[in-house]
């Protein structure tokens, strides 16, 4: 009974031990668990973050406009339509663009090019008006539009130059750029605007019809208009180069570039068309592509 008595306390002492480390071990798990948990508060930052970007919101165009002859009524209503339209589809882009590019990436890929259509369309109102009456001057401080989030205004002034593009709705077919690499340009071995690729555009000049010496000088600035544009997407090509993803150059530079094309193209057809036939067609040479 002696020599037994020894074992069974060690048996215990064994048992025991084992059970502490099964209950500690429990213990150690259980609190990682905890601590791998994401705070709830967090999530729910989290969770506004993505669906809460935020809203685009612009001047109102309505109310600010003179009496409208009832000759241009209708134009003006379909303007103001389209107007409504822009925004909604620069509110749907911020959602579905959420998380994507740099700080800068909601003011050159949706509030720039906003404020691109938003004067196309804007001019185009005062123009109706301006065929029966006094041509409203001035609206064009009402183009330019800002991102609201809980409140706070941080949408900019684009700065991408003064002739813009008209909304056409159409889906842009130009080539996405394939930016430069990081290191060739921190070794300055790379010539930048050659890695970037150029961007090239249709000529328009050479697919005009005779052109009306009344309509000559409009016609003219309108096509030195083209290429100052041209000039200003390779700039941008070249100051932006690394920025946003792989759709940026496209979203960023081609479109809006394109929507200026279209504007300005239009004008130049309406010149034409004062003193003569308006040419058609020449708004398929408004897409640019990006080539390398």
């Amino acid at each position: 009974m002696s020599r037994a008595l020894p074992k069974y306390n060690k048996r215990r002492v064994v048992f025991i031990g084992g059970a502490a480390a099964v209950v500690l071990s429990g213990a150690v798990i259980a609190g990682s668990a905890l601590a791998g948990t994401p705070d709830k508060s967090s999530t729910a930052q989290s969770a506004r973050t993505l669906s809460d970007p935020g809203t685009i919101s612009c001047p109102d165009v309505k109310s600010q406009l003179p009496a409208v002859p009832a000759s241009a009524q209708a134009e003006v209503d379909r303007n103001l339509t389209l107007l409504d339209t822009q925004i909604a589809e620069a509110n749907k882009r911020l959602v579905d663009t959420v998380g994507q590019g740099g700080a800068n990436f909601v003011q050159n890929a949706i509030l720039g090019p906003l404020k691109d259509k938003r004067v196309s369309t804007i001019d185009r109102i005062a123009i109706a008006i301006g065929r029966q009456g006094t041509k409203p001057t001035g609206l064009d401080s009402l183009a330019t539009c800002a991102l609201n989030t809980g409140g706070t205004d941080v949408g900019g002034t684009e700065t991408g130059g003064t002739d813009t593009g008209t909304d056409t709705g159409a889906t842009d077919t130009a080539t996405p750029s394939a930016t430069a690499s990081a290191a060739d340009d921190a070794a300055g071995g790379t010539d930048t605007s050659t890695a970037v690729g150029t961007i090239s555009c249709p000529d328009v000049k050479s697919q005009l019809p005779a052109v009306p010496a009344s309509a000559q000088a409009e016609v003219d600035r309108n096509l030195t208009l083209l290429d100052t544009q041209i000039a200003e997407a390779n700039k941008r090509l070249v100051d932006t180069v690394g920025q946003g993803g792989a759709n940026f150059v496209q979203n960023a530079i081609l479109g809006p570039l394109k929507d200026k094309r279209v504007s300005t193209i239009d004008r130049i057809a309406i010149a034409i068309g004062r003193q003569g036939t308006k040419p058609s067609g020449l708004d398929s040479l408004a897409a640019c592509t990006l080539t390398k």
